[in-house]
């Protein structure tokens, strides 16, 4: 997978809810969940997208395996990131659901409504200690009992801005914006300094925006979306006031995670969010915004950045219950994260990895600087996207943010309306 801007938005940021009517019947086998006999037999693996640049390091993992569990094979399948979800959705429906496959939160719960996910707090809960909380319990899904992958890798980032529009706008370069209020006041000032030729964020508001903010994006049970809270109206009113002053990119009503990085590699935007991958780009790509790059923390209201977060689901119909649990741990155990990690600028989300020197040694440089600030962040990191929130009700929130931002509705009214949406959109998976 090359894990560029367009890769991370998505590999990591992907929500595509599954049709339930194509997942089988609910229930799964029971014997299935039994991960204690012999390892062994023939188990199919699926990952996303990864084949390209990391060939060797997965056929190196699986010829491992299969040394430390003699009669055990593994048949390794990568789809693309195109249509991924698709396939998914189809192999669940024609019952050819690999035994282990790579998942995100989102892709995980309809197949665990479905039965087709294997309850690993009851196959393999031994595991569970293994793992940092916040990653285990980001494939659980709300409304059921159990947690249906193992977590894999994780990816965080800070906020870049461009410190050179800071200096040129009188805003202080060394002394960025900490909080939700110091951001607004400096991109309306930005605005207002540039007559709204430079703009400080290029994107609207989405459901993980909300969660960070601290607005209670679902109930408890999992049965109904709740952002149109007082809290979440008055972070909508805000970016209505960015709008307006030209302090939000114009074209933010349609942008992509692409278009807003290219829009702050030619310095039209002053600040975008990014992790430790984009500043190789920025070097090669770049070279002036590299030399004035500023670095600082994600904003929160809460205390808990953002993660993104990849699992490796069993399928509950495999055949091969222990080999498939056994694969699966081995794939996300932390030796074999903290290997991977060590190819590519993502983070192991195993209990102990991210206080290894290679997250925490200095080194003079951004990246490792980056590296070491997200490793920390991540101790604590929350997958802000519920895992019931489908591609459909983002596309419904997007909509009715748009509205909100033109003038054609209330932030308000907005909210309740791609609540309402969003609510009718969740009843009908289940």
């Amino acid at each position: 997978m090359p894990l560029s801007r367009r890769a991370l938005a998505a590999a990591f940021a992907v929500c595509v809810a599954l049709p339930l009517s194509a997942c089988g019947s609910s229930g799964g086998d029971s014997a299935a969940a039994d991960a204690s006999g012999k390892v062994e037999g023939d188990i199919t693996f699926q990952t996303w997208n990864l084949r390209a640049n990391f060939k060797d390091y997965f056929e190196g993992l699986i010829a491992d395996f299969e040394k430390k569990y003699p009669g055990t094979n593994v048949k390794w399948i990568d789809q693309p990131a195109e249509g991924y979800a698709d396939k998914i959705s189809a192999d669940a429906a024609g019952g050819t659901l690999p035994d282990v496959v790579n998942v995100s939160p989102d892709l995980v719960a309809p197949l665990a409504k479905a039965g087709l996910a294997l309850d690993l707090d009851k196959a393999a809960g031994k595991y569970k200690k293994e793992y940092l909380d916040g990653a285990w319990a980001s494939h659980q899904v709300p409304g059921m009992q159990g947690t249906y992958a193992f977590p894999w890798y994780l990816n965080t980032g800070p906020l870049f801005y461009n410190k050179t529009l800071f200096k040129e706008a009188g805003l202080d370069a060394e002394r960025p914006p900490k909080t939700y209020d110091e951001v607004f006041a400096a991109a309306l000032k930005m605005a207002k300094e540039t007559d709204g030729k430079v703009a400080t964020l290029a994107n609207v508001p989405t459901v993980e925006d909300f969660g960070r903010y601290g607005v209670e994006l679902m109930n408890k049970e999992g049965t109904a979306f709740t952002f149109n809270d007082a809290k979440g109206v008055e972070l909508l009113t805000k970016y209505k006031e960015l709008y307006d002053a030209k302090a939000l990119d114009p074209q933010a009503l349609t942008a992509t995670p692409e278009s807003s990085g290219k829009k702050f590699l030619t310095g039209a935007v002053a600040m975008n969010p990014g992790s430790a991958l984009d500043l190789g780009n920025f070097k090669k790509q770049a070279p002036n915004l590299y030399k004035n790059i500023g670095i600082t923390d994600q904003i929160t209201s809460t205390g808990h950045v953002n993660m993104y977060v990849m699992g490796v689901m069993v399928n509950a119909q495999t055949k091969r219950t222990p080999a498939a649990v056994a694969f699966a741990h081995y794939v996300t155990d932390a030796e074999h994260q903290m290997s991977f990690a060590k190819q590519v600028a993502i983070f192991p989300s195993t209990a102990g990895s991210l206080d290894d020197p290679y997250f925490t040694k200095e080194d003079g440089t951004d990246e490792t600087r980056v590296r070491i600030a997200a490793a920390k962040s991540l101790k604590t990191a929350v997958n802000y996207t519920p895992v019931l929130f489908s591609e459909q009700m983002k596309t419904e929130l997007r909509n009715e943010v748009a509205k909100a931002l033109q003038g054609k509705e209330s932030p308000k009214e907005a909210l309740d309306n791609a609540v309402k949406a969003c609510n009718t959109l969740l009843q009908q998976q289940g």
